[in-house]
């Protein structure tokens, strides 16, 4: 990790969950789209923070195996508290664990892995069990300059740049874009299907 994003993360684990419902929209509707088309066995989620999704997805999938990856000590350390029964591990997804998953989960994760979202893509697919799912939320994309110069900031790209790829490495099964605050940006839920050699 950068020594950028290991300071932004240290103090952001302490506010992230109080601060990131004001704008991470579509948590809750993608592991709620996932389980009309999925029951997964075993789930990892990248980059998954201080655990929140955790939570989520063994309250959805009691019986699953779960696993969250993420690059911050400072968020796996709150996860670690919040998410009991679920494995953690420290370390950059630029290559796949060899889990076989069911589920492999983005939530607002791959728009900050610059560089490195494309080779994140693919380390999931290979990651995913034959007929597992790939689901991301996460931001799409602004209109406004001075928006994703913002982001920017805050180590987030935002031109649309993740779902021709997802599309071109899994079959999709939900592809959408959704407005936010009256369209000032976008966010998009996609879950893709790995086809069974």
């Amino acid at each position: 990790m950068n020594d950028s994003i290991h300071g932004y993360y240290a103090v952001h684990a302490r506010i992230y969950d109080v601060t990131r419902w004001t704008f991470l929209f579509g948590r809750e509707r993608i592991l709620r789209r996932i389980a009309t088309v999925s029951s997964p066995r075993r789930i990892l989620e990248v980059g998954c923070g201080t655990g929140r999704n955790l939570q989520s997805l063994r309250r959805i999938f009691p019986q699953a195996d779960i696993t969250g990856i993420d690059l911050s000590a400072d968020m796996l350390r709150i996860a670690r508290r919040k998410a009991g029964g679920v494995k953690l591990i420290q370390q950059p997804y630029d290559a796949p664990l060899g889990g076989n998953y069911d589920l492999v989960l983005f939530s607002y994760a791959l728009s900050m892995f610059n560089p490195g979202w494309e080779q994140a893509i693919h380390a999931a697919k290979r990651d995913l069990a034959p007929g597992g799912m790939l689901a991301i939320v996460d931001f799409s994309h602004t209109r406004s300059g001075a928006f994703r110069r913002w982001m920017g900031v805050n180590h987030v790209r935002m031109e649309g740049h993740l779902w021709q790829e997802s599309r071109a490495a899994l079959e999709p099964l939900v592809d959408e874009r959704h407005p936010a605050y009256a369209g000032i940006w976008h966010y998009g839920m996609f879950i893709g299907k790995r086809q069974v050699a």
